[in-house]
């Protein structure tokens, strides 16, 4: 077996997890707004100043997965970790941000408020996940491997890049 057939499995893996991420993004840019509530409560500018954030952070990983995937079983280049390194610093202001536009376009207690702040901690969750701790397991074992606190494939690409 060569190196090349080695990783296949991975790059299917990494295909999987990139096209998967932008997808989502796809998703959640397009379903939320289609929603009449939103409308009727007049939220949809805090629901976007919810998703912006986690379309951002899913683009991001969409591409990192597929960058990934191009390089194995080398890290990705130095400039895309440097990219990624300032991303790092970048998330959390762009979800300060859409915090602070959330809270100006508040839509008053609604059902909208739920699905944007919902929406919001799912940003943050996503972020943590690339850029800090790993929290997406498989459900069956997510209780038991999200306490190990595992290093995200990310962080750790950066690190050997």
């Amino acid at each position: 077996m060569t190196a090349t057939d080695r990783f296949e499995p991975l790059r299917r893996r990494f295909l999987s997890l990139g096209l998967g991420e932008i997808v989502a993004a796809t998703v959640f840019a397009v379903v939320p707004t289609r929603l009449a509530f939103i409308a009727a409560d007049g939220a949809e500018t805090a629901l976007w100043c919810a998703l912006f954030p986690l379309l951002f952070i899913l683009v991001q990983a969409g591409i990192y997965w597929l960058l990934a995937r191009h390089h194995l079983p080398e890290p990705v280049p130095r400039a895309v970790s440097r990219l990624y390194r300032g991303l790092r610093i970048i998330n959390p202001l762009v979800l300060v941000a859409s915090g602070i536009g959330i809270v100006v376009a508040w839509p008053g207690a609604s059902l909208s408020a739920v699905l944007i702040i919902a929406v919001w901690l799912f940003a943050v969750a996503e972020y943590i996940n690339y850029f800090h701790v790993r929290l997406s397991y498989p459900w069956s074992t997510w209780a038991r491997q999200v306490g190990r606190r595992s290093t995200p494939r990310l962080v750790r690409d950066l690190r050997r890049a």
